[in-house]
């Protein structure tokens, strides 16, 4: 608990609170007045819940809007490319300590598969900005979001393969547009082409193998209707619109192995888990500040950092059907540092050859 603290204290010493642009800034307040308003609706003084809203997740998740104020410095955003090393080493490790259980495709391997998974997505963000960085960096990133893709493909994990895919080709894509290696680009194209009709093939063969079969039948199977049929029949109309606050729950009954109570207060759909605690205003809220954060980093920019800070902001969009993509997870705090990069009209405006010399010089 002091440890949180002082980390909490640390951050907000070194947040700056100036926000330039005056949509950003509109938004942003009333956006985090709602955030409050979810944790006032179901706090409670208690030592389950004080634990669970501080060490699960279930609180802290309110924090990482405050990134939006994250300095956007170049040293600071050098550690923060640092920070996302150090955690793909971490992750490259603990799949080798855990190599054995991973790959089992058990409900406890899939339960590790996930939560190893926040320490490698965002190796995605160094993919995305490949030409910033050296060789080292760029391949602990592969290697990680690699690592992760055998994981998820062995048991079966739709949703990570989903979000890795779109990570992948993405950056493939930015890769071809900016390098001036064509030939390079040319191999890449051809042996990527050939990765895909050998990966078509053996998933067209997979239910006659004896290892794979199960797995691609677990990977067709439908866990998710019934949930979701659920969640639609128990919300009221106020509950779509404001949410059931923080301790939000819906009737769920008969869903999980050895379930205590027929109430679950999550959802694995991440846009309803928004609506079930926030409502559609706060969802709204957040499209309304995130949508044109992408148009800016995209259409309104010179450097690759803005355009990989925009697709960083689509893929929580997009990912918030297959899982959960909000959380106090350094992939959704790179959400919110890279909603401030697009709305900063000096970091896009910086043209590519001076973003690429910038962040090469620094140690």
């Amino acid at each position: 608990m002091p440890g949180l603290f002082l980390m909490l204290g640390a951050l907000f010493f070194i947040l700056d609170y100036k926000i330039k642009n005056s949509y950003l800034r509109f938004l942003y307040i009333i956006y985090y007045i709602w955030l409050v308003g979810i944790i006032v609706r179901g706090f409670a003084f208690n030592f389950s819940f004080i634990k669970s809203f501080f060490f699960e997740g279930v609180g802290m998740l309110y924090f990482t809007p405050l990134f939006v104020l994250y300095p956007l410095n170049f040293t600071h955003l050098k550690k923060l490319f640092d920070v996302i090393f150090i955690m793909g080493i971490l992750y490259i490790l603990y799949n080798l300590v855990f190599i054995n259980d991973l790959k089992g495709g058990s409900v406890n391997s899939k339960g590790m598969v996930e939560v190893f998974s926040d320490l490698s997505f965002p190796s995605g963000f160094i993919l995305l900005t490949f030409a910033y960085h050296k060789p080292k960096k760029q391949i602990v990133a592969l290697t990680a979001v690699l690592f992760i893709s055998l994981m998820a493909l062995i048991n079966a994990r739709r949703g990570l393969l989903l979000m890795y895919s779109n990570m992948f080709i993405v950056s493939f894509i930015m890769f071809t547009y900016f390098s001036p290696k064509k030939f390079m680009l040319i191999y890449l194209a051809i042996l990527t082409g050939l990765l895909a009709l050998l990966y078509a093939s053996g998933v067209y063969k997979a239910r006659s193998s004896k290892i794979f079969g199960s797995i691609v039948d677990r990977g067709t199977e439908d866990t998710r209707t019934v949930v979701e049929l659920y969640f639609y029949d128990d919300m009221k109309e106020k509950d779509w619109i404001i949410g059931r606050g923080i301790n939000g729950e819906y009737f769920c009954p008969d869903i999980e192995e050895n379930q205590l109570t027929n109430y679950r207060s999550n959802i694995e759909t991440g846009y309803l888990q928004n609506i079930l605690k926030g409502g559609l205003v706060s969802l709204g809220l957040f499209v309304l500040i995130a949508v044109p954060a992408i148009f800016k980093g995209l259409f309104y920019s010179k450097n690759v950092l803005s355009k990989a800070a925009a697709f960083w902001i689509l893929f929580a969009i997009i990912n918030s059907y297959p899982t959960i993509f909000e959380g106090f997870t350094l992939k959704f705090i790179l959400v919110w540092i890279s909603i401030g990069i697009c709305y900063s009209k000096d970091i896009r405006e910086i043209k590519e050859k001076d973003m690429k010399s910038i962040f090469l010089q620094i140690p």
